[in-house]
């Protein structure tokens, strides 16, 4: 592949030669043209009797490279599992590139093959996308913006809504919390941690995909990001007939991270995770549910981790591992910054 430059010029974002020797020579390569039609700054997808879901987020992460994958990595699966916990297959996604004057090709090219590569492994194709380069000093290296389409089929419609939950269902995860948080924080600030933190970043929609084909019982799944475990479960809680119980002593904390979390003052209920779904289960389909999990290797840690109650209606209450309890608020403020 001939050589576009070593670093990102104002040039890569004109419009002309060098933008299109940018996209052919890197983009292309890695993305490919799904469709009939060239390069034309729109796809034309298959239409589909499913129901059509629809999502769009923006990715600032710093540092763009940790352990365990970058931004690129985080704009596929961000994209992928926005729309997997909806209940919907994810198909097609858009990419567009903020990059700053000065950025390695190197950098963008590690970044490019990893949305390649992940792609793939999602089953989502990379349709259509924009490129625009500003001056240094303008940006921080790489911001990426990602719109993502799916197909959800109509019996899976209540669960955005979590229109079937109520009293006495379970409340299952899939694994570890706060591993990407503190890999992204260890590598920004070169934390030495006697264990490294890895991210968790992970395309759930496989995983997800089973466990709708296999149990009826699915009444509501989020992704933990931004806010962590805490904040999503206030959002469930938030204005309904039904308050939520968690377990602290079920929740599933690597003990690098646990440690991690002790020495900088963080609680781990409020770290971001990229890789991680909570569900609301019915308890009848709890078991089964979480077997499937347990055989798909983004869920061998899933763990059931409290339960919807009709108790304490709107709020979530932490039942610790001391026996005690406490009330959980979301999160206020920006505990770890620039993480998604």
């Amino acid at each position: 592949m001939p050589e576009i430059s070593t670093h990102i010029l104002m040039g890569h974002g004109s419009g002309g030669e060098m933008m299109r020797n940018l996209i052919e020579e890197l983009f292309l390569p890695h993305f490919g043209q799904p469709f009939p039609g060239g390069t034309a700054d729109s796809a034309v997808l298959p239409v589909s009797s499913l129901l059509p879901v629809f999502t769009t987020d923006s990715y600032v992460v710093d540092p763009v490279l940790f352990p365990g994958g970058n931004i690129g990595t985080i704009a596929i699966c961000g994209t992928v599992n926005d729309l997997a916990v909806t209940g919907a297959n994810a198909r097609f996604i858009s990419a567009g590139f903020i990059i700053e004057e000065g950025l390695p090709l190197a950098t963008l090219r590690e970044i490019v093959v990893t949305m390649a590569e992940e792609a793939d492994k999602a089953g989502v194709k990379i349709v259509t996308g924009d490129t625009k380069v500003v001056e240094k000093g303008k940006a921080d290296k790489l911001f990426i913006n990602t719109t993502g389409i799916g197909y959800m089929e109509e019996r899976h419609f209540h669960i955005h809504r979590a229109g079937n939950a109520g009293p006495g269902d379970l409340i299952i995860i899939n694994g570890y919390i706060g591993d990407h948080s503190i890999a992204v924080l260890s590598a920004r600030e070169s934390l030495m941690l006697t264990t490294p933190a890895i991210s968790d970043c992970s395309s759930l929609g496989g995983m997800i995909g089973e466990v709708l084909d296999n149990s009826d019982g699915i009444h509501w799944m989020r992704d933990v990001t931004r806010g962590g475990l805490a904040s999503v479960a206030c959002e469930l809680a938030a204005s309904k007939d039904y308050g939520v119980k968690l377990l602290e002593p079920f929740i599933p904390v690597r003990d690098p991270v646990r440690s991690a979390c002790e020495m900088l003052g963080y609680d781990p209920l409020y770290l971001a995770n990229e890789g991680k779904v909570i569900m609301v289960v019915a308890r009848e389909e709890a078991d089964k549910v979480l077997g499937i999990m347990k055989n798909h290797p983004l869920g061998t840690r899933a763990a059931i981790i409290g339960e919807l109650t009709g108790l304490h209606p709107g709020t979530v209450v932490l039942q610790t591992a001391i026996g005690g309890s406490r009330i959980l608020q979301p999160l206020a403020g920006e505990q770890l910054p620039r993480i998604c």
